[in-house]
């Protein structure tokens, strides 16, 4: 053999050298990974609470930008709905559904079936209604948080703290607009003066949730005197609350704005409770119209609130029956 040959062991060792020099044309295990998509970060969600410590949205500017968004994503959720009562039940349906305060924007989720991770849909499909809701009421709070923070009492904060009370009323969020209306009217108003119908407007407001809400009708008249306030239906209201007028009252929920109308649904309940202790008082049978028109609500609502009368063929409600001797 001449002396340029090479033993089979030093050419598997060149291999190897040319091997480690040259690229490999295997992808990584970091290439599987890059596929994976952040999820996208919601624009209502990117601050955090300033009572918690977050101080991105002390800047005027940022608060503008948040406060444009909830506008235009507002405006989304409302020209979603068909009609006027579709959006309105869906203001309800917040209030029925949430057992908090306010609910989280992203309550937790059960695992996704199988069906939903073969396809892309479940992923893309918009946000449920009450969610949308949350999400817009939670943002307003952290914009509310940061204007109380950074004290502003301009005419921003004036307009944010109308956009407020008039979604969150409408969503019987009184955890939202309670606050807002009171710092609105005490606070912000003092430098920052209302027209004369909006202050009329919210000096309403205020009235019925003293009345409605909080029972105290005497808080109500209190503030109806210190801001001089004359109105003909929030006034028949106060007299029916204290009067227990369950005709008056409901006479007057259905005269009365959308707004007020919700802030009056606090006291359904109570007054809804005293007309059926009258008529149980009162009657042994009636008929289904009439307890229909004193508690304002049909007859099969009543059986689900757990009303106990018993209804016969010919619509007759019966209320109590004789004592047998």
């Amino acid at each position: 053999m001449s002396g340029s040959s090479q033993t089979p062991y030093s050419l598997l060792s060149n291999q190897r050298r040319s091997g480690e020099q040259r690229p490999s044309n295997k992808r990584g295990p970091s290439g599987g990974w890059s596929r994976l998509k952040t999820p996208p970060i919601d624009s209502l969600e990117v601050y955090g609470y300033p009572s918690k410590g977050e101080t991105k949205l002390n800047d005027p500017k940022a608060q503008e930008s948040l406060y444009n968004k909830i506008v235009e994503r507002y405006m989304k959720f409302c020209a979603s709905s068909s009609s006027g009562d579709e959006l309105d039940k869906q203001f309800a349906s917040l209030s029925f559904n949430s057992t908090s305060p306010l609910p989280t924007a992203n309550p937790p989720t059960p695992p996704p079936s199988r069906a939903s991770r073969s396809g892309s849909n479940a992923s893309n499909a918009p946000p449920s209604h009450s969610v949308e809701l949350a999400t817009i009421l939670t943002a307003l709070r952290k914009i509310r948080e940061a204007i109380v923070a950074t004290d502003r009492r301009d005419e921003f904060a004036q307009r944010v703290y109308i956009f407020n009370i008039h979604a969150a009323i409408l969503c019987k969020e009184w955890e939202s607009y309670a606050p807002a209306l009171i710092s609105l009217l005490t606070k912000i108003h003092s430098q920052s003066p209302l027209p004369a119908p909006e202050l009329h407007e919210f000096v309403g407001f205020w009235i019925l949730d003293l009345a409605c809400r909080q029972s105290d009708i005497m808080a109500a008249y209190t503030v109806k005197k210190q801001f001089k306030y004359e109105d003909r239906r929030v006034g028949l209201v106060l007299k029916a609350l204290a009067h227990d007028d369950w005709v008056l009252f409901w006479k007057m929920r259905r005269a009365v704005d959308g707004y007020q109308r919700r802030i009056m649904e606090f006291a359904d309940t109570t007054m809804r409770l005293h007309a059926l202790k009258c008529l149980g008082r009162s009657y042994m049978t009636a008929d289904r119209a009439y307890v229909e028109r004193c508690t304002d609500r049909k007859w099969v609502d009543l059986v689900k609130d757990g009303v106990g009368w018993e209804i016969t063929e010919g619509e007759k409600i019966v209320i109590r029956r004789p004592k047998v001797k």
